[in-house]
């Protein structure tokens, strides 16, 4: 079957949308076909640079949506609004083909409750390609990607970076507390490392950082959390030596530059099939060795510690990994 106009529905977040792009590659790549994708306004940014995609709609724009007509509707949200969105497009016309994904939610469930891995494709993007190979598409195995608009370069950030060296990316967001290593091992991790290391964050984490800094007295800690654009902190991870993140956004945005990452894991596990993809074959995974099973599958809930089990992870596991790969 071909196909001349295709969307793409992925409402949230910013990493799961990282994790479409070798799908909108595949699509593309493979059909010839005009990509369209759709999201929440406040992700369309993740996606506008992407040369793939004829354009973004955001869930505001559903009237322009409904007045194109799709071949194909690919679903790889999943819940109830993208379901209904899609059921309003397919309204419009007739013979539209609808495709999803199985999400394993049942299967994912069994593994943290149960602690029995069920899961047949590891991976989200491997389950995703698992239904698209019904229609003959097919996974590339080139990984994920990312674009940066070229007006990002580094004249485009204060002189007082150490661009021109080789340093450290160290992203210290997440969505919970519960997924995010504490401050006090970045310090200690910090005082004993001689490299430049730049921390990538949100607002939220604007005030971790200043912390950070501040308690590890070292002059070569730079906070830039809370004040960069998506695009610039891809830009600061793109041109790191390693990467060194919690189980977030950014981290698969790594992954699409083929860092060398090192990533945290706690309450989340790589068995939910969220880990990094085709990433660097020197990256490194540290999980905390209470538990080798999820406590949840959002990583807002732990089994184990109030504060998560991530912060079970050992500083000098840490220091070794960094070693490892610099």
């Amino acid at each position: 079957m071909s196909f001349n106009k295709i969307l793409i529905i992925r409402l949230s977040s910013i990493g799961d949308i990282v994790l479409t792009s070798p799908v909108v590659r595949a699509l593309k790549e493979q059909t010839d076909a005009s990509i369209y994708f759709l999201t929440k306004e406040s992700y369309v940014h993740v996606l506008s640079n992407n040369p793939f995609i004829q354009k973004v709609f955001s869930v505001n724009e559903m009237g322009q949506v409904l007045n194109n007509k799709f071949d194909l509707i690919v679903d790889l949200q999943k819940n109830l609004k993208s379901i209904f969105f899609s059921i309003l497009i397919k309204d419009k016309v007739k013979n539209t083909l609808y495709v999803s994904y199985n999400k394993e939610n049942i299967k994912k469930w069994i593994l943290i409750n149960f602690k029995k891995n069920l899961l047949k494709y590891n991976h989200v993007v491997d389950r995703y390609f698992s239904e698209l190979k019904k229609n003959n598409i097919k996974n590339d195995n080139k990984g994920l990607d990312f674009f940066i608009s070229s007006n990002i370069n580094k004249k485009s950030f204060t002189k007082e970076l150490p661009l021109e060296k080789s340093y450290i990316a160290w992203v210290i967001g997440g969505t919970y507390k519960q997924k995010k290593i504490s401050k006090e091992i970045i310090i200690k991790v910090c005082s004993k490392i001689s490299k430049p290391v730049i921390f990538i964050g949100g607002k939220l984490e604007r005030k971790i950082g200043e912390y950070i800094c501040k308690k590890a007295k070292k002059a070569n800690l730079y906070n830039l959390c809370g004040l960069l654009s998506l695009d610039k902190s891809a830009f600061i991870i793109k041109n790191s030596s390693i990467v060194l993140t919690n189980d977030t956004g950014m981290m698969h945005v790594a992954c699409a530059f083929q860092k060398k990452i090192i990533s945290f894991w706690g309450c989340t596990k790589p068995s939910l099939g969220m880990y990094p993809y085709t990433s660097n074959e020197n990256s490194i995974k540290i999980n905390s060795n209470i538990s080798s099973f999820p406590c949840s599958k959002l990583g807002n809930k732990c089994l184990h510690s109030k504060d998560g089990c991530i912060n079970n992870i050992k500083v000098k596991e840490i220091l070794m990994a960094i070693e490892k790969l610099t």
